[in-house]
């Protein structure tokens, strides 16, 4: 049995959720007496970056250079993790949880008839069969289920799994997928991004502002807090439906969900819809100058006061 780690690249870089998958993969390898294979489709990330997983525990790398993959065509991303998987005779199928990792992995899924568990948390229990402990329900419930099938995917939750790097590089094996003009039937003819600020999906720290801010004009404390932690910055739905803030900011359940290491909360009374989408956070800090505000239930630390008065002195203890 072979593993295959699927790395997604996202503007030039490989993502940090990536290369948890990788450690997962690294690991779930030892487990099992097998290999772990990681897979780089297309030139954006460079040879420094593909190199960098060999310190996640994995010492060989597939990389298809092939310029017509250097966009998330869905169909020919499918074809080429397919066959990766051929190649390495491999029977799971590892990546970090992702919109795109997710429309993928469906393809594969019906391709190679495999099992696919999503939101995994832990390695799987080997003890009787192939069990593995998921999220469920926005995060607020754990499943434990058993894939029974021959070929496995599993969707690794972002947070879930702690990378413990190494200063190890991975070997470099060029890769050439036979795909299709049919593959490309559909092209990206334009994506729009979000740039010069930290993406919420991958950000480590992140600071929220909702309607305790009483308007547009005095998110200045949420930046200034954001910028001296180099965090990214949410809001609440409210937030985003008055167009206070953009609506790409807008965490909750029907927004961004976010698993970083620190979550700030400031004026937010913490509605289930906002708490759904925060809830994998390490470390939940709300500020409210209410004391019954929900959050403070969902909170591993709470401050009650005035936001105002409390964010430029922790924005000072920061910078001294």
């Amino acid at each position: 049995m072979s593993i295959v780690v699927f790395i997604e690249v996202a503007d030039k870089e490989i993502r940090g959720s990536s290369f948890e998958a990788v450690g997962y993969g690294a690991e779930l390898a030892k487990m099992t007496n097998s290999t772990a294979v990681a897979l780089v489709l297309g030139n954006e990330a460079s040879a420094e970056q593909i190199a960098k997983i060999g310190n996640y525990g994995i010492s060989k790398v597939l990389h298809a250079q092939d310029s017509r993959l250097d966009v998330g065509n869905i169909q020919a991303y499918s074809h080429a993790v397919v066959q990766a998987l051929d190649k390495e005779n491999a029977t799971i199928l590892v990546y970090a949880k992702s919109s795109l990792g997710d429309a993928i992995a469906a393809r594969v899924a019906v391709q190679k008839k495999a099992s696919l568990a999503a939101n995994v948390l832990e390695l799987p229990d080997l003890s009787d069969g192939f069990a593995v402990k998921k999220a469920v329900f926005t995060g607020k419930a754990f499943q434990y289920v058993t894939l029974t099938s021959e070929n496995k995917i599993l969707a690794v939750k972002k947070g879930a799994f702690a990378m413990t790097p190494s200063q190890d590089s991975a070997n470099v094996e060029s890769f050439s997928p036979q795909l299709a003009e049919s593959d490309f039937a559909v092209k990206i003819t334009k994506t729009d991004k979000v740039t010069g600020e930290l993406l919420l999906p991958e950000a480590d720290l992140v600071v929220s502002g909702g309607r305790g801010l009483k308007g547009p004009e005095n998110w200045g404390v949420i930046l200034d807090l954001a910028k001296a932690l180099n965090a990214a910055t949410g809001c609440s739905k409210p937030v985003s439906d008055l167009d206070w803030r953009p609506h790409h900011e807008h965490v909750g359940q029907t927004g961004v969900k976010v698993s970083p290491n620190l979550y700030i909360a400031v004026g937010i009374s913490g509605a289930i819809q906002h708490l759904a989408g925060v809830s994998s956070s390490k470390c939940i800090v709300v500020i409210n100058k209410d004391a019954e505000a929900p959050f403070f239930k969902a909170a591993d630390y709470g401050i009650v006061g005035d936001a105002f008065d409390i964010l430029p002195k922790l924005i000072k203890a920061l910078k001294g």
